[in-house]
């Protein structure tokens, strides 16, 4: 991401651009392009200049190009409801979904990771039974090698099983499953896992429910000390292993047939990694937030104005999941002799525009953003990848003269 002040150029470019409109597009439309001059190719090339700075700001090589066959996880579309102030947890789609407060103070970077089924090896299409641990492969190559990670966590959907003739409403040991998470230490070989134990988890069979499990050793000793990734490897053991029970299980969703019954693409074993790039501060939880009561200003002195930077303008919302844009705002208006305490003002604006008063060779103080807020983005990379993270500096909070 660039720094603050460079934000504030591109907006103050769009309002250039564009004039007074409280609406940006982030680039001008066909009959505003005369605006940059009377050459086509030069006015082309100032536009993809200007591309190139947001991507550049977002941190992209490129723009994103998604597939018709990438998929936003639930997870991360609850995850920046809550994150950004959309909803408060109890409108959360998941009702049993819990804001990771731990993991998102240290990171301001949220990455998902689908398994990659063409590199795994996929047991016979039958219930998961402890003689056929599933073994699942996440490619973090896309993870950038400043990006600090503090927290990684794998998450997997468990689906309730009914078997018809057996009592399921009291809870006891026959009822309770063990799910064991491994990292796969070795290249696997037939029916062969070297594997190290990450977590572990007691559950019942008989509800439907997002299991979590950190990862986080074997994924930071992928990433940060370049050690071989093979993958991770899951198994349920039933604690009570007699011959009326042998039927019972827990099912970890695993895609052997695509179908449309079983929702496979929302509920597929999902890897999470929290991390931090070294730019900014971490993720804040906001409170949701209640329309602003626009009042009547009709004065000309310094304030804040609005100014919406909507991404569909150029085709941007089919990489930028949330939000379809946001109000930027930007400082305008007067800094008159005398400065009034409102106008938050410092000490050598006071002293510039008093010398200004005496003498017009020297400008008066400016009317520029004095506190500046971030917003977190949804969005696809370059690699199909669903990231959210907090950009610094992109709104404008408060103006004044300086």
């Amino acid at each position: 991401m660039i720094p603050g002040n460079r934000m504030l150029m591109v907006i103050l470019l769009c309002q250039v651009v564009l004039g007074e409109s409280s609406h940006a597009s982030l680039i001008p439309e066909e009959g505003k392009k005369k605006a940059l001059g009377n050459n086509p190719g030069q006015s082309h090339e100032l536009l993809r200049d200007f591309e190139a700075t947001l991507l550049h700001m977002f941190g992209l090589q490129r723009r994103p190009r998604p597939s018709r066959l990438a998929v936003v996880p639930q997870y991360l579309l609850d995850l920046y409801r809550l994150q950004s102030g959309e909803v408060e947890e109890a409108e959360a789609h998941d009702v049993s979904f819990e804001y990771p407060e731990k993991s998102t103070s240290r990171a301001n970077t949220v990455r998902a990771f689908h398994h990659e089924e063409h590199m795994e090896q996929v047991p016979s299409d039958r219930p998961y039974s402890i003689e056929t641990p599933l073994r699942f492969f996440f490619n973090l190559s896309g993870i950038p090698e400043d990006e600090l990670l503090s927290t990684a966590e794998l998450r997997l959907y468990r689906k309730q099983i009914e078997e018809p003739g057996l009592e399921s409403q009291h809870v006891g040991n026959e009822d309770l499953h063990r799910i064991n998470v491994y990292e796969v230490l070795k290249p696997p070989r037939p029916r062969q896992l070297i594997t190290r134990l990450l977590d572990t988890r007691l559950v019942s069979h008989n509800t439907t429910s997002w299991e979590s499990f950190d990862v986080s050793p074997a994924v930071l000793r992928w990433t940060h000390e370049r050690l071989p990734n093979y993958g991770l490897a899951v198994e349920v053991l039933h604690l009570n292993q007699t011959p009326r029970h042998q039927g019972k299980h827990v099912r970890i969703s695993r895609s052997l047939h695509h179908t449309s019954e079983e929702n496979w693409d929302q509920l597929r074993p999902l890897l999470v990694t929290f991390g931090h790039d070294g730019k900014g501060h971490p993720l804040t939880r906001r409170t949701k937030r209640s329309p602003k009561q626009r009042g009547r200003k009709r004065n000309r002195n310094c304030r804040r104005h609005a100014l919406y930077v909507d991404f569909s303008d150029v085709g941007w919302n089919d990489w930028i999941v949330a939000p379809p844009g946001y109000q930027a705002y930007y400082c305008h208006g007067d800094c008159p002799f005398p400065l009034a305490d409102h106008l938050n003002s410092t000490n050598h604006a006071i002293v510039q525009t008093l010398v200004n008063s005496l003498n017009s060779n020297i400008p008066k103080a400016c009317c520029v953003p004095t506190e500046l807020s971030a917003i977190s983005m949804l969005y696809l990379d370059e690699t199909d990848r669903v990231v959210l993270k907090n950009y610094q500096e992109m709104v404008v909070e408060g103006c004044g003269c300086r």
